[in-house]
C-alpha cells in the first residue's frame, strides 16, 4: 500500500478555534450593526425634521435593540403628538387647506437602504478580517 505522508493538522485546528470564536461573536456583531444603522437613521431624520420650537427635532429616540421572533428589531420614534402630521401631512385647522409632509422619516429610511449595502459589506470585511488573520 502507498505511503501518503505527513499531515500537520495545527493550522485546520487554529483555523477551527477561529471560526468557533467568529460564531460566538457573531450575535454580538449583529446587534452591533442594527444599532449603527438605527443611529444612522436617526441622525439623518433629525437633520431633515424641521424646527419651529426645537421640541419635535430633539424628540426623536431609538429604542435598545432587541431579539424577537425572526430577528431583531429596534425602534425610531418620535412621541410629539404632532409628529405624525408632520411627518405625512395635514388639513389646515380651516379645513380647506393641505400642508404637505415632510417625509423626515421616510425619505432618511430610502437613503439609508441605498447606503446599507456598502456599510454592511465594510462591517462584514472588518468582522471576518478581525476573526481570520
Amino acid at each position: 500500500m502507498a505511503k501518503l505522508g505527513n499531515f500537520e493538522f495545527g493550522e485546520l485546528i487554529e483555523l477551527q478555534r477561529k471560526l468557533r470564536r467568529m460564531q460566538q461573536d457573531y450575535p454580538a456583531f449583529v446587534e452591533e450593526c442594527i444599532r449603527e444603522i438605527a443611529l444612522r437613521l436617526l441622525a439623518k431624520t433629525v437633520a431633515r425634521t424641521p424646527v419651529d420650537t426645537g421640541l419635535l427635532r430633539r424628540s426623536w429616540q431609538i429604542t435598545a435593540v432587541r431579539r424577537v421572533p425572526g430577528g431583531y428589531q429596534v425602534d425610531v420614534f418620535n412621541p410629539v403628538e404632532y409628529a405624525k402630521f408632520v411627518e405625512f401631512g395635514h388639513r389646515t385647522a380651516s379645513g380647506t387647506g393641505w400642508v404637505e409632509g415632510r417625509f423626515m422619516l421616510t425619505i432618511s429610511e430610502r437613503e439609508l437602504q441605498r447606503e446599507m449595502p456598502g456599510l454592511l459589506d465594510r462591517k462584514i470585511k472588518t468582522f471576518m478580517d478581525q476573526h481570520l488573520s
